[in-house]
């Protein structure tokens, strides 16, 4: 019998606010909202499983 490692759905993604062109990491299933720390424009929205992403993702970090 082989030991199953799960794999999780969620990733942390960076991302690039689309007003001030700042970047962040951000969780793919954040379960609060997430504002640019620079110009505090909304990039993140919470939806009960993955997260609405408002902003250009940039890269899906492993």
């Amino acid at each position: 019998m082989s030991d199953m490692i799960q794999t999780p759905k969620s990733r942390f993604l960076k991302i690039k606010c689309p007003k001030c062109k700042t970047e962040a990491v951000v969780f793919g299933s954040a379960a609060s909202k997430v504002e640019c720390p620079k110009c505090k424009s909304l990039l993140v929205e919470p939806t009960g499983g993955k997260s609405k992403i408002k902003a250009k993702v940039l890269e899906v970090l492993e």
